[in-house]
């Protein structure tokens, strides 16, 4: 039976620390290629049949996106709405300053190296307790 156990946890150990570093640095991958968004105050208008949202860029152009249902729905009746706009690109904006695929990514990686790190504190635990 102790066998059983102690190859669980080495394969807990293994898989953990191994695919907790490859999904670490899936996440800086994404986390770059994200790139830079930058907080701006912009003004939230009806054009036609959808809202938009206008705001200045760090150059003084002004920059304009439609925006999505979700979006539309989290700014509510606002006409003005604090919002991050991608730097370099002048039609992107999102309602936070991290993607959400990141810091998902991010977490996962998080969580499956605490496993990978617990397996293997366990496993140095009970070689000591066992020798």
């Amino acid at each position: 039976m102790s066998n059983v156990v102690d190859v669980v946890i080495e394969l807990f150990t293994w898989v953990g620390l191994g695919a907790g570093i490859l999904l670490a640095v899936a996440a800086l991958i994404l986390y770059v290629a994200d790139g830079t968004w930058l907080p701006v105050r912009a003004v939230v208008e009806d054009v036609d049949d959808h809202r938009v949202v206008r705001w200045f860029d760090e150059h003084g152009g002004v920059n304009e996106a439609p925006l999505s249902p979700h979006d539309d729905a989290r700014i509510g009746d606002a006409d003005m709405a604090d919002v991050f706009a991608r730097r370099g690109s002048a039609h992107r904006m999102r309602l936070t300053r991290s993607s959400p695929l990141v810091r998902f990514v991010a977490l996962l990686a998080a969580g499956v190296l605490g496993l990978g790190a617990v397996a293997s504190a366990l496993s140095i635990v009970l070689l000591f307790l066992r020798g």
